[in-house]
Formats: C-alpha cells, structure tokens, sequence
C-alpha cells in the first residue's frame, strides 16, 4: 500500500480554524488526522504542501516510524510547532489507514485497552458574562451534562501580577463554580501561563479553599526552574506541557519533577505514538497525562485511543459540547461523553473511529480565526474585535 496524495479542509469559526487532512492510498483507503493552530494555519498548510512532495506522497502509510522520521529530520531545520503540527496530522491518519486495514481500533495496535471508558472535563463552557451569578448557572449546566470535572481561568487579562480588586474578584468567581458542581466534582484551575512564580503561589493560596484539582501553566512554559519554583510552595499539582511541541523537549520537565501531569497534545506532538511514548516515559516518573484538546471530534477520537491503552491515563478535555459544538457534524461517529457517567466510552470501530464529511466540513469555511488571551472578554470566544 502506498500514500498517493493528502487532502486539506479547514473547519473555520470565529476564534480557531481546525485543520483535517486526509491521506489517500492506491488501495482506496483513507486515514483523517487534525490539528488546531494558533494564528498560523496557512502556514501549516504551506508546510504540508511542501511535505507531501519531499517526504509523503509515495511512503507506505504503515511504515509510520519512518515517515515520522523524515518528516521531522529530513529537511534538517529543527522541527517546531508547524512542522510537528504537520507531522501530527499525517501520522493520525496512518494510524486511522492501519485500523481500518486491519479492522481493528488503533488502541487494539497499540498495546489494548488497559480501560473501558475515558474521563472528560469540559472546557469552553463559560462563555458567558464574567459574573458569579453568570458562572454559577453555566457550570450547574455543565454538570447536568452529566460532567464530572470542568476548567476555568477566572483570570481575565491578568499578567505578571494581579491586584487586589481582581484577586477577589477571581476567588468570586471560583467560589460560586464549586457551589453549583458540589465538592466532589473535579475543578481544573487554569492559569494560562499569565503569573509570575510569586503571584501564582499567592492566587494559589487564595484558591486552595475550594480545592483545584490542578494548577495548569502557572507561569510562562520556557523557565522550567520558575515551575519548580511554584511547585515547592504549593500543595496542589502542578499541570503543564501544551507548548511543548517535541517529547524529547520533555525530558527537563520530568528532571525536575516541577510538574505532577503532564498535557501534550497530540496535534502538536507529532501524533499518537509520539504521544504514546512520551506517555510511557512520564510513567517512570509517577507522572499522570492529560492530553491538551482544542481541537474538534477527530483529535478527540485520537486522545482517545491513547487514553485506551494508557495506564497513566488520567482524564481528556472535551470543548465541543459548549465551544461551536456544531462542528461535530463533520463528522460520523463523533466522540461524546456518557451523562450518567461523564466519560467517553471505548471505541471499537476500526482505526479512529470516525469518518470526515467533506460536504459538512464545507459549510464551516476558513476564518479569519483570532484568539487573544490577554483581550478583555477572551473567555467568550467571539470574532475578533466583539469582545464585550
């Protein structure tokens, strides 16, 4: 079997484009992989261009070491966040080509399931006006989802420092979340990398009472030792690694043990098994994984056959019931979490599990795409210049 060529759709809304690719093989079968960028998705599609003449076209979709190999070393450059982006989207549909070859779920590939169903945590659901009584309502909607665990930065435009007006009003905020879920369900405490090491251990202090589950980036991701740092005078843990864009760029992190999970995410990684190794090395290192996931339902159904087989599997974030939840229409089989436990069931359908509908993606057309996290009203998600 051999690739022939690869096809690009990009599924636009108002605050982030989803990119899905499909490789096509000379025996009709076709694997989809996807990928959300930040502000440079003409330049991932640019890259795939240039990949698929240089490195795609012509490879067996089974030897996907290899592929990843030369995709990532054979044009020398250092591979960053665009070229593992690329690289993530192709070897996702390897992956899906293989199962569905076979007749067999990716997870069943990659070791079997270790779990029946996957926890989710929903994100995306506060875009509503910044008020207790606001969040109060739309996160009690969030549990009578059937979730048992959600994430909120209730930070707003903070950098470096956060007075003492906004601290209260911060700690307002969270307090009226862990009224409406009750105290056992999970609250993931993001910060979105805005604080300094100092500022972050004061707010964290001021959150603790309502007990996160976790405290997510901190502070900016490049100063591993600012982490530690955090993570010595704080008694939550510490959740971190959606900007690092290559496992080996882990290896620091798991050094200084400065985190407790870790959350790569896939469409930036380079995909599953690159996941999937870097997986297995946070396991000897007592670490947890919590995929990061912005992205729509194949990114999704990928995270998913990682958390199958995953022993150090904690818990998957799931944006499309709240955040442009029609998009899941682009596909069939689209992921969605079980009310009555709030997780994701396993998947046994050959390769990812779900099938793109290029028809449907169609309708959600490439924008304009522009999130900015230090906008006042960023929590809400509209077009670029309607925050309010």
């Amino acid at each position: 079997m051999r690739i022939t060529r690869i096809s690009t759709h990009v599924v636009g809304t108002p605050w982030r484009n989803l990119t899905y690719v499909q490789v096509h093989t000379d025996e009709g079968l076709t694997g989809v992989g996807e990928t959300r960028m930040l502000g440079h998705t003409d330049a991932l599609l640019g890259y795939l261009r240039e990949a698929e003449a240089n490195h795609i076209a012509g490879s067996d979709p089974f030897d996907t070491e290899d592929l990843v190999r030369r995709m990532k070393y054979g044009d020398y450059g250092r591979a960053g966040e665009i070229v593992m982006s690329g690289i993530a989207c192709v070897e996702m549909a390897c992956w899906d080509i293989k199962g569905k070859a076979l007749g067999v779920p990716v997870w069943q590939l990659l070791g079997g399931k270790v779990t029946d169903r996957v926890k989710a945590y929903a994100n995306g659901w506060y875009t509503t006006e910044r008020t207790p009584e606001a969040y109060h309502k739309a996160a009690q909607e969030v549990v009578a989802r059937g979730y048992r665990a959600l994430k909120i930065d209730p930070f707003g435009t903070g950098h470096l420092e956060l007075d003492a007006e906004g601290t209260r009003y911060a700690v307002s905020l969270i307090e009226a979340v862990r009224d409406a879920i009750g105290p056992d369900a999970e609250l993931m405490l993001e910060m979105h990398g805005r604080f300094s090491p100092a500022t972050a251990v004061r707010l964290a202090h001021e959150m603790a009472p309502f007990r996160p589950a976790w405290l997510e980036e901190p502070v900016p991701p490049e100063n591993l030792k600012a982490l530690a740092k955090v993570a010595a005078k704080v008694d939550m843990p510490i959740a971190t690694g959606e900007r690092i864009h290559d496992r080996i760029e882990f290896r620091e992190l798991f050094e200084s043990q400065a985190a407790d999970i870790i959350q790569p995410d896939l469409g930036h990684i380079g995909g599953i098994l690159e996941t999937r190794k870097l997986a297995a090395t946070a396991e000897t290192h007592y670490m947890l994984v919590a995929p990061h996931n912005v992205g729509g339902p194949v990114l999704t159904a990928a995270s998913l056959q990682l958390a199958a087989c995953t022993p150090n599997f904690k818990i998957l974030e799931h944006f499309n019931d709240f955040a442009d939840a029609e998009i899941k229409k682009i596909v069939t089989g689209a992921p969605e979490i079980d009310p009555e436990t709030g997780c994701f069931p396993l998947s046994h359908a050959p390769g990812l599990g779900v099938e793109l509908d290029t028809d449907a993606a169609a309708e959600f057309p490439q924008q304009q795409a522009r999130f900015d996290l230090w906008a006042e009203g960023w929590e809400q998600r509209r077009p670029s210049g309607d925050a309010r």
